[in-house]
């Protein structure tokens, strides 16, 4: 009887072993990294696109720009070469959902005030009214960190282009009008190589959280 159980004991020891081989392997086979999506006009809703790309599946980039800020700098992509960057539309004057999103653009950038790899770019879509000294004014008002968030304002056909072919984040405002946008709630968070890696409602926490976990995700792509 005794030699029964020595052997039993034997045997769950050597299984008990191999189990935590096997967890082992499994854990590690689902825990490979996995990126995130490349979004492509295709796979965006197409009250947000332009009709002319709306068939595209891929190679799509964010376009070169050159917008000005709030303290009067031209920024163009050279600005955020080799950054990953949250962009975001939006305006001084908007009373709605523009307060919320520019409250959680802040609690984004305390997040990454010290990494250099992310920074933060909002363009107005009322670049009539978002002049130069009105985006300083509501920047100093806000909290805005000039060397990671520039609020960018200049023409307003180029900001509706950008918007709608490269960004894919506003609406056309149906009336008829040449440019005119109505903005959303997304942030998009774009990659080192100008690519789109994610949308998020800028007015919900949770979307805000993910966002936040989906910047570190991204930057174990630069770091493997």
């Amino acid at each position: 009887m005794l030699k029964f159980f020595k052997g039993y004991k034997v045997f769950a020891i050597v299984f008990a072993a191999i189990s935590i081989i096997i967890i082992a392997l499994i854990y590690n086979t689902l825990n490979v990294y996995q990126p995130l999506p490349i979004y492509q006009p295709s796979m965006v809703s197409t009250e947000l696109v332009d009709s002319t790309i709306q068939y595209k599946k891929k190679y799509h980039k964010i376009a070169d720009f050159a917008f000005t800020n709030q303290n009067g700098k031209t920024i163009t992509q050279k600005d955020y070469e080799n950054k990953i960057y949250v962009a975001d539309f939006f305006f001084t004057t908007c009373p709605t959902i523009c307060p919320i999103m520019t409250k959680n653009m802040v609690e984004i950038q305390k997040e990454i005030i010290n990494d250099t790899e992310v920074m933060l770019l909002s363009h107005s879509v009322t670049p009539e009214i978002d002049t130069v000294a009105q985006l300083k004014r509501y920047a100093i008002k806000k909290g805005v960190n000039d060397s990671k968030w520039n609020l960018v304002t200049g023409d307003k056909k180029e900001i509706y282009k950008m918007a709608r072919k490269s960004y894919l984040a506003v609406k056309d405002d149906g009336d008829g009008g040449p440019f005119d946008m109505v903005h959303t709630e997304n942030f998009m968070l774009i990659d080192k190589k100008r690519q789109i890696r994610g949308f998020y409602d800028g007015t919900n926490p949770e979307d805000i959280e993910k966002l936040l976990k989906d910047i570190s995700h991204l930057k174990k792509e630069y770091n493997n």
